[in-house]
């Protein structure tokens, strides 16, 4: 290692310019923020800093090149209240708009596009005015106004700004990206919650609705049946509101303690049994302990379809089997009701099959469904045993 001597530590140590360091302390400043109204706020304060602006202030047009933003530093709250609606972007605005290219003016009120100021507005004499550009395409200007300390703005101050505008569009562009991206995301999440609200909590509900049906009726014929029915639906509906604590406090509801998918297939038979007159048969060998991530989507598939079942088939008996076999675990939901003609599962408005394949599809496996009308339903899905995408070529 090469050790220091008299000569190197004599030497005067070099710093850059003023003006780039403010540049870079500008920059520095509005990298890596990704709230967009945060970023534009930043923005005119740092260029307002930069050049030493009184005023600075960040324009947003739409497609018509109408302003439909505009942020302001160095203006206090209660003077943008006083001066009123957002400028129309006409004069000098309107000019950079445009001809989208920087402009700097010694005196504004001479200038023959000035169109002058509203009232209430602070008086305002140099000018500059530089285009934020993002891949060819103007997102915003900046525009700033009495140069302090000095009569109007130099050739350096717009290098800089023109500099500083080049990383300011960046800023812009990934933050904004980064605001789609969190929209989409809550999108995403409306849908999924509104599917897993429809898979097991409105489901289990609508089972409750089902064994309530003929209790009127029966409080005639047997009022000890009658009793027993709204007992067990006062239960069920006890463990729906379990499962709604738990969907919202990020928990998946039927996951048992031990995250078992035979447990929790059971569980559901023992569910459909107190809520309907269908008979119910749960089997299966599972020798391996499986993600819960893909017990969970299974269970949602088997609540799925047993829900179908007690509501549209007029089934006696149901069979539930799960097996894993070389790596991939296949489970049967079969029933002896009326049957259907599957039609196309991808049906605009419709969750139930269409719901149940998009699950298993999610987990790398595979969705059937065959049925006929008057010989029963069968459901096979097959998925592997660690849930993992399929490669797609």
């Amino acid at each position: 290692m090469r050790v220091a001597t008299e000569r190197d530590l004599a030497q005067p140590v070099v710093r850059l310019p003023a003006a780039v360091e403010a540049l870079d302390a500008a920059v520095r400043g509005i990298s890596g923020v990704l709230d967009l109204e945060e970023v534009l706020q930043l923005i005119v304060d740092r260029v307002r800093e930069l050049v030493s602006a009184q005023y600075a202030a960040l324009g947003i047009v739409d497609d018509e090149g109408l302003i439909t933003q505009f942020i302001t530093s160095g203006i206090t709250s209660e003077q943008r209240a006083a001066i009123g609606d957002l400028p129309r972007g006409r004069g000098l605005l309107g000019l950079i708009i445009r001809e989208n290219r920087s402009y700097r003016i010694g005196k504004i009120g001479s200038h023959p596009e000035s169109f002058g100021f509203p009232p209430n507005h602070p008086p305002m004499h140099s000018f500059l005015g530089v285009p934020i550009t993002v891949h060819g395409e103007a997102i915003g200007r900046l525009y700033l106004t009495n140069k302090v300390g000095a009569p109007e703005f130099s050739k350096e101050d717009q290098a800089l700004v023109e500099t500083f505008a080049l990383h300011a569009g960046i800023a812009m562009d990934s933050a904004r990206l980064h605001d789609q991206v969190q929209r989409l995301a809550i999108v995403e999440e409306r849908e999924r919650i509104s599917r897993e609200l429809h898979d097991s909590i409105i489901q289990s509900i609508y089972a409750v609705t089902l064994s309530l049906d003929d209790v009127p009726d029966l409080f005639d014929e047997d009022a000890e049946e009658a009793r027993q029915r709204v007992d067990e639906a006062i239960d069920s509906l006890h463990g729906t509101i379990r499962d709604i604590r738990n969907f919202i406090f990020g928990l998946r509801p039927l996951l048992l303690d031990s995250g078992d998918l035979l447990d929790g297939l059971a569980a559901l038979g023992s569910e459909l049994r107190r809520s309907t007159a269908v008979q119910i048969e749960t089997s299966g060998r599972i020798d391996e302990e499986l993600p819960l991530a893909v017990v969970a989507e299974l269970l949602a598939i088997a609540r799925e379809a047993l829900a179908n079942t007690a509501r549209h088939a007029s089934a006696h008996q149901v069979t539930v089997d799960a097996v894993l076999v070389d790596g991939m675990v296949n489970l049967t939901i079969a029933d002896d009701g009326r049957g259907f003609s599957p039609a196309p599962l991808r049906t605009e408005g419709h969750h139930g099959l269409a719901n149940m394949q998009n699950r298993a599809e999610a987990l790398g496996g595979s969705f059937a469904v065959t049925s006929t009308e008057g010989n029963g339903t069968r459901i096979i899905v097959t998925v592997p045993k660690t849930g993992q995408q399929r490669q797609r070529g």
